[in-house]
């Protein structure tokens, strides 16, 4: 029974009836833990070597000791990295198991199996739990994820985790060509990687400039004399820039000093500046274009704004 034990240390407390049997342990010496409360069942011939209500970790390896050959996947792979209490993953979750493509699994309650193509090659198998690499997990988590402000926060954070990079990601990508929103994912994974604003920079003028029919800005616009400190849209003859800022980690020095040297030089032309990030563009750009637009109005705008659709409240 030392092999048992050994695999109960490293699966979490947790092994499979087939485990049991394949190192020398019979169906009665299950009988009798299970009799005894030295087990519990937590799915068909997978048990846990305790009483008490299972830990995610446990659960997860449950699943996958189940649908074996099996890799925590997706959301729940991504949750085997960051540890307990990432926020983006309630532990009351489905887990969500990868299984090949060619088979034919049953849905058990708390589990929500994934079949995928390239099982093997894209597994960490010496995990533990087993599961879908990073990168993999974190790109079909984001190819089924409705809201972009949500897909650019779950690569944020996956890239802050320090387990892979934007360069990683976009590596990944590479490989899948039928992703959805996959040009758009490459330029954000750019964004992430190198600090340009060109995704930023687009969604401003599609989601809160044009469709709310704000004067055009001038975009990318050097001072005439001076240091070449580009502007990402200056409203000329309103004394307005709006900086868009797509850094998603902590600024380091050097990016707090350019944003505050830039800052002053535009209180020397007698501009006033506004910073933009991720959340006015992507998750609320009907309000930012309401805000812009008072703004404007204050420095002499006669125009007249627009609702982008029937939903939208700009004001």
């Amino acid at each position: 029974m030392d092999e048992i034990a050994r695999l109960l240390r490293e699966q979490s407390g947790v092994v499979a009836r087939r485990q049991v049997l394949e190192h020398g342990g019979r169906v009665a010496d299950i009988e009798r833990a299970l009799r005894r409360r030295e087990w519990v069942r937590l799915l068909p011939g997978v048990y846990v070597d305790h009483t008490g209500e299972p830990t995610w970790v446990e659960r997860a390896w449950a699943g996958v000791l189940f649908y074996q050959p099996a890799a925590l996947a997706g959301m729940s792979a991504l949750r085997a990295v960051a540890g307990p209490g990432w926020r983006r993953h309630p532990d009351h979750l489905p887990i969500e198991i990868a299984v090949d493509v060619d088979r034919t699994v049953r849905a058990v309650d708390g589990y929500r199996p994934r079949r995928r193509a390239g099982l093997d090659e894209h597994v960490l198998w010496n995990a533990s739990p087993p599961r879908v690499r990073i990168e993999e997990a974190a790109l079909d988590v984001a190819s089924r994820t409705a809201s972009e402000l949500d897909i650019v926060g779950l690569l944020a954070d996956v890239c802050q985790s320090r387990r892979t990079t934007a360069l990683r990601l976009i590596g990944a990508l590479d490989g899948r060509e039928r992703i959805k929103r996959r040009n758009w994912l490459g330029a954000v994974l750019r964004d992430i990687a190198d600090g340009t604003h060109s995704v930023l920079e687009h969604g401003y003028l599609t989601r809160v400039e044009r469709p709310h029919a704000l004067p055009r800005a001038d975009r990318q616009r050097s001072p005439t004399s001076g240091p070449k400190r580009y502007r990402d849209a200056r409203y000329s003859g309103f004394g307005l820039d709006v900086e868009l800022d797509s850094r998603l980690f902590h600024d380091s020095a050097d990016d707090r000093d350019a944003d505050l040297d830039r800052d002053l030089d535009a209180d020397v032309e007698q501009v006033d500046t506004v910073r933009l990030g991720w959340g006015q563009v992507f998750g609320r750009p009907c309000r930012t274009a309401s805000r812009i637009v008072t703004l404007l109005r204050q420095r002499g705008w006669t125009g007249t704004p627009r609702p982008c659709g029937p939903d939208c409240d700009l004001a």
